[in-house]
């Protein structure tokens, strides 16, 4: 990893710590910060706490070298914002989106919205080093297209790199929207962690993973597509076509289906009387509901987090993560969906796979989609910039 990589992982260090994790002589890596320092491409920004000598100065990538833009894109949201390459946010916008309208229309969405807010910030297109877009389904890397994803089928194959690369000259990355949450978490752990999982639970369920401190993304992008792990053989038919997929029966539209037919039935007063004032459920009105210690509505989140923890359970005995980080919008549901998570994994798992194991809600929040964009957008924009030196 050379300088510039080093130093944005680090989100700003001294000469000495950069030194160590160089593994080269301080003498050098006075020289590489001072020599990328004289380029532009790294600025001192400020003196760190002393340790008994002179206060250090802290490195970071210099402002100069232009922004990087982030892209959010879940089943039913976008998220758009311009970074610096510390990945500070200088201007961001979320809206409701639906990917079935395809990639014609939320795509020129998109291009608006990064128009729109680099003008706000007073930059232009010519400013941006690299775009980074998380999509949810299954990507071919080097390609930057989707591969026959079960939630957005008229993307297939379309190259989001060549509509925006019309717009704007810089490199646009494209990876899978959880394996850029874990990148997030990657980023904000500087990769002290090296071997953990998230997990998004929302209008899908997926899965990224790092592992020995990469993102890993199988042979052909497909690692992590957890939700079509088979559940129950007996349940209900999912997108992709089979039956018992743990996303067909424990994802939000899961969520709201088994609650709407319980305030049908007579089951649940509290989700009937939602229901009727609302027309419609969401996962959150079952939330809402359990709060208020219903009843049907605590047996219908155990069971959803009951099954993506028996799904859960096999993962962890296969890949042995230190950390299991859950997010997406299901997360927002209440404390008890965790819990049961917790419990069914626990109860399922080898004893020496969950021994050190811990299970809890991304530290990034609905952040960390767009973190892991700007990160995907820096890190590979540096390394392009790596091949060229």
């Amino acid at each position: 990893m050379n300088m510039l990589q080093t130093v944005f992982w680090s989100m700003g260090s001294s000469r000495h710590v950069l030194a160590g994790r160089l593994d080269c002589s301080k003498s050098k890596a006075n020289a590489l910060a001072a020599g990328l320092i004289e380029q532009g491409l790294l600025e001192e920004t400020g003196l760190q706490p002393s340790s008994g000598g002179r206060r250090p100065e802290t490195l970071q990538l210099a402002r100069g070298l232009g922004v990087v833009i982030g892209v959010d894109l879940g089943a039913t949201s976008l998220d758009v914002a311009v970074m610096r390459p510390d990945l500070g946010v200088l201007a961001h916008h979320g809206e409701e989106a639906d990917v079935r309208a395809g990639p014609g229309v939320v795509l020129a969405r998109v291009r608006d919205l990064m128009r729109e807010l680099l003008a706000r910030c007073g930059l232009s297109p010519k400013n941006v080093i690299g775009v980074g877009i998380g999509v949810p389904g299954p990507v071919d890397f080097a390609s930057a297209q989707l591969v026959n994803p079960p939630l957005m089928p008229e993307w297939d194959s379309f190259s989001i790199r060549d509509y925006l690369g019309e717009a704007f000259s810089a490199p646009v990355f494209v990876d899978n929207d959880v394996n850029l949450m874990a990148l997030g978490e990657l980023w904000r752990l500087q990769r002290s962690l090296q071997n953990f999982m998230v997990i998004k639970v929302g209008t899908g369920i997926g899965c990224g993973i790092v592992c020995h401190g990469e993102v890993y993304r199988g042979a052909n992008g497909s690692a992590g597509d957890v939700g079509h792990i088979c559940v129950d053989q007996s349940g209900p038919r999912c997108h992709c076509g089979n039956f018992g997929c743990v996303e067909a029966m424990a994802a939000a539209p899961a969520i709201t289906r088994v609650a709407t037919e319980a305030a049908q039935a007579g089951e649940s007063q509290a989700l009937a009387d939602l229901l009727r004032a609302n027309g419609r459920l969401t996962a959150m009105d079952v939330g809402q509901a359990s709060r208020n210690g219903d009843a049907a509505a605590n047996a219908i989140i155990q069971r959803a987090g009951s099954l993506i923890g028996q799904m859960l359970a096999s993962v962890v005995n296969f890949f042995n993560p230190s950390h299991v980080f859950i997010g997406g919008g299901v997360t927002q549901i209440g404390p008890l969906f965790l819990a049961s998570v917790r419990q069914s994994v626990y109860h399922r798992s080898l004893a020496l796979s969950t021994r050190h194991l811990e299970i809890q809600y991304t530290p990034l929040g609905p952040q960390a989609g767009l973190v892991g964009a700007g990160a995907l957008a820096m890190q590979e924009s540096l390394r392009l910039h790596g091949s060229r030196a």
